[in-house]
C-alpha cells in the first residue's frame, strides 16, 4: 500500500494555501463555492474554504515539501532519533566509565565479593565464573590506568556529540548533517565488521545493516559527492518539487 504523504502530512500540519498574482494561476488555484471562496493547498492539492495563507508572485510561493521531499524527510527523521538515542546512550556509558575511572578500587573489592558468592551457585549449574570470558573481560578492564579510563571516556563523549549533531541536523534536513553523517558512518563501519569476526550477535547484524543502507540511500538519495548529477540536481529537484508548488498544482506546463 502506497503512502500519500501530501495528504498525511496536510492531516497532521494543516493546509497551505497562496494567492499568486498571476491572474491564470490565481483563477486555476482559485473557485467560489456557496460556503465561501476556496484555495487549492500547495501540497496536497485539495481545496480548502477560506483565505488564502499569504499572497505574492508565484516565484515567491512558499516552500512546501511535497511527494518524495515529504517521505526522504520522514526517513532522515527515523535516522535522526536513531542517532539521538545512540548518542545519549553512549554519554551514559561515558559518564559509568568515568565514575569507574575515579572508584577503580572499590568496585574490584565489591565485584570480588559478589563473584565469591555466586561462584558456588553457578558450580551447582556447571559453570565455572572463573573462565567466563565476561568475567575476564571484567577483571581486565580493573587492571587499566586511570589515565587510560579517562580517555576511553572523553572519546566516548566526543562519539556521542558527533551523534547528537548528526541527530540534530538530520531533524531539521541540513545537507552538512547528511555529509557527517555518511562520511561519521562509513569510517565506523570497518570497526563494526571487525568486530562481528569477534563475536557474532543479532544486535550487532541489525545495526551493521542499519548502517549500510543509511550511508547507501542519504549518498544516493541525497546526491551527495556528485552522486546522480550532485548538487545542482538535488536543487532542481527540489525546487520542482517545492518552489514551483503554485504551477504544479494549476497544472500548468513550465
Amino acid at each position: 500500500m502506497s503512502i500519500d504523504w501530501d495528504r498525511r502530512t496536510c492531516a497532521r500540519k494543516g493546509h497551505v494555501t497562496y494567492a499568486p498574482d498571476d491572474p491564470r494561476l490565481r483563477l486555476r488555484l482559485h473557485a467560489e463555492t456557496a460556503l465561501g471562496e476556496v484555495w487549492r493547498c500547495l501540497r496536497c492539492g485539495d481545496f480548502v474554504l477560506g483565505e488564502p495563507h499569504g499572497s505574492g508572485p508565484a516565484a515567491e510561493a512558499p516552500l512546501v515539501p511535497r511527494g518524495k521531499v515529504l517521505r526522504d524527510l520522514f526517513i532522515l527523521r527515523f535516522l535522526s532519533i536513531e542517532r539521538a538515542v545512540r548518542g545519549v546512550f553512549i554519554v551514559l556509558v561515558a559518564v559509568a566509565v568515568w565514575k569507574f575511572s575515579n572508584s577503580q578500587d572499590a568496585v574490584r573489592r565489591l565485584f570480588n565479593q559478589n563473584l565469591d558468592v555466586f561462584r558456588p551457585v553457578f558450580k551447582h549449574f556447571h559453570y565455572d565464573l572463573d573462565h567466563s570470558p565476561v568475567v575476564g573481560s571484567i577483571q581486565k578492564a580493573f587492571g587499566y590506568k586511570h589515565s587510560t579510563l579517562l580517555l576511553v571516556a572523553a572519546l566516548l563523549l566526543a562519539y556521542a556529540l558527533i551523534e547528537l549533531v548528526e541527530a540534530v541536523g538530520l531533524w531539521y534536513a541540513k545537507r552538512w548533517a547528511e555529509y557527517l553523517t555518511v562520511v561519521a558512518t562509513a569510517a565506523f563501519l570497518p570497526l563494526e565488521i571487525y568486530e562481528l569476526t569477534e563475536k557474532v550477535s543479532y544486535l550487532k547484524i541489525a545495526t551493521l545493516v542499519l548502517n549500510i543502507l543509511a550511508v547507501l540511500y542519504i549518498a544516493v538519495a541525497k546526491r551527495l559527492f556528485g552522486l546522480r548529477g550532485g548538487r545542482r540536481a538535488f536543487e532542481e529537484e527540489r525546487q520542482s518539487a517545492s518552489l514551483l508548488e503554485v504551477e504544479e498544482s494549476a497544472g500548468v506546463m513550465v
